[in-house]
């Protein structure tokens, strides 16, 4: 276990990035579900724009930054995944990823919503949000306002044995 009382540096660079990316990318796919499918209820305005490109866009950045972080947790940082509110999103992240990676993008403009690989994708899209309040919160139980701001500070950490 590393001995200052911040994050290492890589890691917060990693986590914040995925951590923009994947709000982006689940903020444009709930708006190409409620333009597209919406079977389960649809945002109360009307969607226009080019919303599946930019998520796809979107899904392409995330690709490498998402691999980079899970290489990253399984090596530097897997004592960090014996912790479930970890090791949980990490795994919707990358459910989300490759099952995002194998759909066509015609299937939703031509109200195909019967593939496999679309169920496992929108399964993904509802275990990130429990996944990511669930590890903000135990976040928030272990370490409190401090560790949250500690993630999001990109200087070096002091050490907690000066």
């Amino acid at each position: 276990m590393p001995s200052s009382s911040h994050p290492p540096l890589l890691l917060r660079l990693l986590h914040g990035l995925n951590g923009i990316l994947l709000v982006l990318a689940w903020l444009t796919g709930l708006l190409v579900y409620s333009r597209f499918d919406g079977r389960w209820g649809r945002l109360p305005f009307p969607i226009s724009g080019e919303w599946m490109e930019i998520h796809g866009s979107i899904g392409v950045v995330l690709l490498p930054v998402a691999l980079l972080f899970a290489l990253y947790a399984v090596t530097a940082g897997r004592w960090r995944l014996r912790q479930a509110a970890n090791a949980v999103p990490l795994l919707a992240l990358l459910l989300a990823v490759g099952s995002g990676k194998l759909m066509q993008e015609d299937w939703l403009e031509d109200g195909q919503f019967d593939h496999l690989v679309y169920h496992l994708h929108l399964l993904a899209w509802l275990l990130i949000a429990a996944a990511v309040i669930w590890h903000v919160v135990a976040l928030l139980r272990r370490g409190g306002p401090a560790l949250l701001r500690s993630m999001v500070g990109l200087g070096e950490a002091p050490l907690q044995d000066r």
